[in-house]
C-alpha cells in the first residue's frame, strides 16, 4: 500500500534537486501541494511507452530506469533517473504519447503531479515556463554531449566518463578508505553495457583493465572507484587519440 507522505530523506531529495531548488518558494509550494506519492518494488513498471501522459514525475528515492525495446527484442537503456530529477513532461507539452518505458530500479519512490494540475500550475506561475525551458535546454546539452561521445570516443573513454557520472550522482564515501567511493546504484555489467551501447563482454574487458590500473575495484555488490583522477585521465587521454 502506498504511503501518501514523503519521508524526511525523500523530501530532502526533492527539495535539494538542482533544478527544483532554483524555483521560487511559492512555485515549489504549489507543486508539492498538488503532488502525490507512489512507491514501487524493484523492476515494477512505472510508465509504459505509447501510453498517454497522465503525470509529471520526480524520483524521490531509488532510481528510475528509462528504456525501450527494439524490434528485435534488444533492451536499450537511455538513463537512470536519480532522486531529485523530474521527468515525463515532454509528452505533456506536445500532447503525444510517452516515448519510453520507465521501471523502478531498486525499491523506489516517485512524486507525481497530475497533468491537469501541471497545466493549472503553468497558468498560475509564468515562472514555470522559463524554468521548464532551462530544464529542456540542459537535457539537450546532455543529449548532444552523449551523441558526440558515441561518435568520437572509444568505449574505454565513454566507460570512464559514465563511471565518473555515476559516482557524482550515486557516490557513497567509504568509511575505511577516505579516497574510495562506492557507486550506490546497483548495476549489473549487462545494464552498464546497455547504457553505453556496447556488449557486456567488451565492458567487462574494459572494467578489468581499469581494475588492473587501480582506478576501480570490482566487487560482487558493485563497483568501487579507487582513483577518480585515474578515471579522468582515461577519459581525457583516450578522447585525444
Amino acid at each position: 500500500m502506498d504511503d501518501p507522505i514523503l519521508t524526511i530523506d525523500e523530501r530532502e531529495a526533492i527539495n535539494s534537486g538542482r533544478w527544483f531548488a532554483t524555483l521560487s518558494p511559492s512555485l515549489r509550494h504549489d507543486i508539492l501541494r498538488c503532488a502525490y506519492v507512489k512507491r514501487y518494488r524493484d523492476g515494477a513498471l512505472i510508465a509504459a511507452r505509447g501510453e498517454p501522459p497522465e503525470e509529471w514525475i520526480a524520483c524521490a528515492k531509488g532510481a528510475v530506469r528509462v528504456s525501450s525495446t527494439s524490434i528485435s527484442g534488444k533492451q536499450i537503456t537511455l538513463t537512470y533517473v536519480e532522486p531529485g530529477i523530474w521527468f515525463g513532461d515532454i509528452a505533456i507539452f506536445d500532447g503525444d504519447r510517452r516515448t519510453h518505458d520507465a521501471y523502478a530500479h531498486g525499491d523506489s519512490t516517485i512524486l507525481c503531479v497530475a497533468k491537469a494540475d501541471f497545466r493549472k500550475i503553468l497558468n498560475a506561475h509564468v515562472e514555470l515556463y522559463e524554468a521548464m525551458l532551462r530544464l529542456h535546454a540542459r537535457r539537450l546539452r546532455q543529449l548532444f554531449g552523449l551523441v558526440e561521445d558515441l561518435n568520437t570516443l572509444p568505449l574505454r573513454a565513454r566507460l570512464a566518463k559514465q563511471l565518473l557520472h555515476l559516482v557524482r550522482s550515486y557516490g557513497i564515501a567509504s568509511l575505511s578508505h577516505s579516497d574510495e567511493v562506492r557507486i550506490g546504484l546497483q548495476l549489473a555489467q549487462e545494464e552498464l553495457a546497455q547504457l553505453l551501447g556496447a556488449s557486456r563482454q567488451r565492458v567487462n574487458q574494459e572494467l578489468k583493465a581499469m581494475e588492473r590500473e587501480d582506478a576501480i575495484r570490482i566487487e560482487p555488490g558493485g563497483l568501487v572507484i579507487r582513483n577518480r583522477s585515474a578515471l579522468l585521465r582515461i577519459a581525457e587521454s583516450d578522447a585525444e587519440k
